[in-house]
């Protein structure tokens, strides 16, 4: 018999067109929110005879931007033979063990615990959604009865159960038994929709999601989060934004007792106007109902019971009383519910902060999960808004959010995630980062999951830099003249705005000016030190603060030079200014040290290789000191070391990555040469 080989299925491609269609609009579902499926007819290419399948999205991935390989295909009779099999709801976690048996072909995503709604509903196509309308009807206390009134026999109330195979098997007799139906409500929790062809199951959908969202739009009542409170208006963007930079790292710190974490900030109206209303206290305290939201964002958040009018130093206060509250709150809510067989309590810390008159703070463990935490719970806002509107908000209840937050199923996710990085979760600032040794260092704390600010007096080249490296969830640019005091106050507001905090920070801006003392005037010594001895003075100091109001350690670097230890001609201005640097290591170590806050130094001989410093002037200015060519003066300097080899961007990138990294976690007030070996600069 002849081997058939198969290519990928139309079925497939169809399939995935309609995901990201409906996954690329917000109003639709959530960020990695929902699961879609198609069935049809491929040639098994072991017998030549046709089998029925079912492709559907798999654990774990997001319908805007899914591609084949993120589909499972599994063989329907096998699926179908489940149900002869299934022991009953109090074991029905093991068949998603048993899905493993019924897939098909080799590769291809993880079957996700919705994959029994999928296979056992009798259609075609089948798409699950979490739109903020639906989930709004869906949370409403007369849940059933806003179904019926909104869509008719159209759509079907499904009461709330855990997703899982017993509610696919519910879902299949609802359809069954309501031939009429194009979908169903699930409380608490989202829409299905389902159709012959991929058109009508997406139509479907998208009818769902419209009437039930214009019929909120038409029937809510006017103020649905009550009437304003006073004193709890935004404040204005500038006003807030600043008050968010000087919070935020104690914030930063509350959600990191248990374990660092990166953050996100939001001051969208949605935030501001839930904040500024009198009912926001108690709808916060009930939480979030849809699982994808509070597996996310935490079954509920913390939230500073302050008007905006409070001081920033009763506000900081106040955070840390809550903080201690927030964290014997939820310890309870796990005593309350934790088994026997419970995983392991997984932190108490809160992901999503609020501030009324500022915004909110989410957290996770990069850029993209702290900033996707947010997105979920202005999706929840949205959901309340919408119940609260109609009826009154009724999420599911604690005991059902506990039983999927400790679900055996999702630590069984969380076990299979990959190690961090060893930079996961720290936030980096490098000055002078738009080219040569900074740039090069920004891009290796990025490769060792870092996240980093890329500082330059050159915005536009900054911004191009960072974009070079991964993008806004993995680097921002930002301009800096770090010898001006504001300016290096917004930079670091800059850096806490945009992840959080700060944890990482390497003083590399530099300029320098090759003359001799008799050439050198005042206004030349002044530059010199105002950019680097002065500037990473207040780059220094202005970052401490954050570090401090962190309580998390962290990493203070000078880019120094051997020029600080080595003597040589017609160059007083920048040798002594780099001498000034060094000491500035040492004394800082011996300050911040209490703090948990290393200050160590990397020294470099001439780095000639995208070096910014070089190619305005001083490379030319050297050679002729030296008596070669331009262009030959990396080779230059090369042979005059002991390991004859040039020194480039990377090698100083390594050795602050080394001197952050894990290994050296009890190293402080050291300079560490990065010369290819000079003698002379030794240090003694």
């Amino acid at each position: 018999m002849e081997l058939i080989v198969t290519t990928p299925h139309s079925t497939a491609a169809e399939l995935i067109a309609r995901s990201n269609r409906l996954g690329q609009d917000p109003k639709n579902t959530n960020y990695a929110g929902g699961n879609t499926s198609a069935k049809g007819t491929e040639t098994d290419p072991v017998t030549g005879q046709p089998v029925e399948l079912l492709w559907v999205k798999g654990s774990g991935g997001d319908l805007g931007t899914l591609q084949e390989s993120g589909l499972a295909v599994l063989r329907l009779d096998r699926m179908r033979a489940l149900v002869d099999v299934y022991p009953g709801l109090e074991r029905e976690d093991e068949m998603v063990a048993a899905l493993d048996y019924c897939l098909h072909g080799k590769g291809g995503a993880a079957p996700s615990i919705d994959t029994a709604m999928h296979g056992l509903v009798d259609a075609a196509h089948v798409d699950h959604l979490h739109p903020d309308s639906g989930i709004a009807i869906a949370t409403a206390a007369d849940g059933p009865e806003l179904t019926a009134t909104i869509f008719g026999e159209r759509v079907v109330w499904v009461p709330w159960r855990r997703p899982g195979f017993q509610l696919g098997l519910d879902i299949a007799a609802i359809k069954a038994e309501n031939p009429q139906a194009v979908g169903c409500v699930l409380g608490g929790h989202g829409i299905t929709a389902w159709g012959d062809t991929s058109e009508e199951a997406e139509r479907a959908s998208l009818w769902i999601i419209d009437t039930a969202a214009a019929y909120i739009a038409e029937h809510s009542r006017p103020e649905p989060f009550g009437p304003p409170l006073e004193g709890y208006a935004a404040l204005p963007a500038d006003q807030r934004r600043e008050r968010a930079a000087r919070l935020g790292a104690t914030i930063r710190g509350i959600a990191s007792q248990d374990r660092p974490m990166v953050g996100h900030f939001t001051d969208s109206d949605v935030v501001l106007d839930f904040l500024a209303s009198a009912e926001h206290p108690r709808l916060a305290a009930l939480g979030t109902s849809c699982p994808d939201h509070f597996l996310r964002t935490k079954v509920k958040p913390m939230v500073l019971d302050l008007p905006a009018s409070a001081t920033v130093e009763e506000s900081l206060a106040r955070l840390q009383e809550l903080a201690v509250a927030y964290r014997e709150d939820y310890q309870a809510y796990y005593d309350r519910h934790a088994v026997a067989d419970s995983p392991a309590i997984r932190g108490a810390d809160p992901l999503i902060v609020l501030v009324p008159g500022v915004g909110m703070f989410s957290f996770g463990k990069d850029k993209q999960t702290a900033r996707v935490a947010g997105e979920f719970y202005v999706n929840a806002i949205n959901v309340m808004r919408g119940a609260e509107g109609l009826s009154t908000y009724a999420p599911i209840d604690e005991a059902e959010k506990f039983r999927i937050e400790y679900w055996a199923l999702e630590e069984a996710k969380l076990q299979r995630m990959q190690a961090p990085k060893p930079l996961a979760t720290r936030i980096a600032l490098v000055t002078g980062a738009a080219g040569g040794i900074g740039k090069a260092t920004a891009k290796r704390l990025a490769a060792e999951g870092a996240c980093v600010v890329v500082a330059d007096l050159d915005l536009a080249k900054a911004q191009a830099a960072a974009a070079e490296i991964g993008g806004p969830d993995v680097a921002v640019g930002v301009a800096a003249d770090v010898s001006d005091e504001a300016a290096v106050a917004a930079m670091v507001d800059a850096a806490v705005l945009a992840f959080g905090g700060l944890d990482l920070v390497v003083n590399n801006a530099g300029l320098s000016l090759s003359k001799s003392l008799l050439d050198t005037t005042a206004a030349d010594w002044d530059l010199q030190h105002n950019v680097m001895a002065k500037g990473s003075f207040l780059v220094s100091k202005a970052a401490a603060r954050v570090l401090i109001d962190q309580q998390l350690g962290g990493d203070i670097v000078y880019i120094s030079s051997k020029n600080a230890i080595f003597a040589g001609p017609n160059n007083i201005a920048y040798s002594a200014t780099k001498a000034d640097q060094a000491h500035q290591v040492r004394l800082l170590a011996a300050e911040l040290g209490e703090h948990g806050v290393k200050v160590n130094g990397v020294n470099p001989d001439g780095v000639v290789q995208g070096s910014g410093i070089f190619a305005s002037g001083w490379g030319a200015n050297r050679a002729a000191v030296y008596g070669v060519e331009e262009k030959d003066l990396g080779k230059f300097y090369a042979q005059r070391t002991i390991l004859k080899r040039e020194v480039l961007p990377e090698n100083i990138a390594n050795a602050v990555f080394a001197l952050c990294g894990p290994d050296m976690s009890h190293t402080t007030g050291l300079h560490i040469p990065v010369d290819a070996g000079v003698a002379a600069a030794f240090l003694r």
